[in-house]
């Protein structure tokens, strides 16, 4: 895949320290926010994004290697930080000879995709108001004010069964990937995310007037966007600019035309694989802490 990409991060008007800690070397793109503090949390997301870090320059990476990472993190956290973190974070990998991405989160920050005017979620939060709204308990408008919407579920380093959801994507040229902390998704709508995005043609303006906008629009966390644009992906030997990939759907995912007719911002659910390690893992649903 031949890619642009932009990135931006804030403290924020109230937090006196900026958690948030992001990577954008491909083929590994990711957002990290820590919790627990200055001391703990800040270290918490360096430790996430000094893992992910070892495999830049290569073409591509291999899921295990994904999920190796971040476990190398959860147990090194664990013993120098005794904070946590979350992460989302799109990886370049290879199916069956094509790029693809390998999606993959823990916690509330976010993967969304871009195309043709429409914003998807990808990531699902591990979330207590996300565990209220699948049960029918809380209206999705209600959860950016409720009380209680930072304590999140599932968080990198606070317990070792912390394990990932995953989801394989097809790299599509002209696809625009946002990866963003919730000091963004706490301050911004999916309606304004987009509309930022549409604005900003050039993936480092994109982040930097996400940035601006969750910072003005009250900048009560951190802030931190890494936006990806697809230019263009080889299949085969053949460079394509527009024509998807042509076993998206063996695979279980959604075609082009299919993702396109998705309500915005919807959240994509554990779309089937073939590959069990590709699957999203059952989640723990102890609470892994406020931030």
């Amino acid at each position: 895949m031949q890619l642009a990409w932009g990135t931006a991060t804030d403290c924020g008007l109230v937090r006196p320290a900026n958690e948030d800690a992001l990577l954008a070397e491909p083929p590994v793109f990711l957002v990290s926010d820590g919790m627990g503090g200055r001391a703990a949390g800040e270290v918490a997301s360096a430790i996430v994004v000094d893992e992910f870090r070892r495999r830049m320059g290569a073409e591509s990476v291999e899921p295990d290697w994904v999920a190796g990472c971040i476990s190398r993190a959860g147990t090194r956290i664990r013993r120098l930080s005794g904070g946590g973190a979350t992460v989302v974070g799109a990886a370049v990998v290879e199916h069956s000879g094509e790029p693809y991405w390998l999606a993959f989160n823990i916690g509330d920050s976010r993967m969304y995709r871009c195309a043709d005017g429409l914003l998807q979620q990808i990531s699902v939060d591990h979330s207590l108001v996300q565990e209220l709204i699948d049960a029918g308990e809380l209206a999705p408008e209600l959860a950016r004010t409720h009380p209680r919407r930072n304590v999140i579920t599932r968080a990198v380093g606070v317990s070792a069964r912390a394990q990932p959801d995953c989801w394989l994507l097809p790299g599509l040229p002209g696809d625009r990937l946002l990866l963003c902390s919730d000091g963004i998704t706490g301050e911004l709508t999916d309606d304004e995310l987009v509309t930022l995005l549409a604005q900003h043609p050039d993936p480092q303006a994109a982040a930097a007037a996400l940035v601006t906008a969750a910072v003005q629009a009250g900048g009560r966390d951190n802030a931190t966007a890494v936006v990806i644009d697809v230019l263009a992906v080889e299949r085969h030997g053949r460079a394509s600019r527009s024509t998807p990939p042509d076993d998206a759907a063996a695979l279980g995912m959604p075609g082009t035309e299919q993702e396109q007719t998705r309500p915005r911002g919807s959240a994509r659910r554990q779309p089937p694989t073939s590959d069990p390690a590709l699957r999203p893992a059952q989640a723990d649903r102890h609470p892994a802490g406020n931030r």
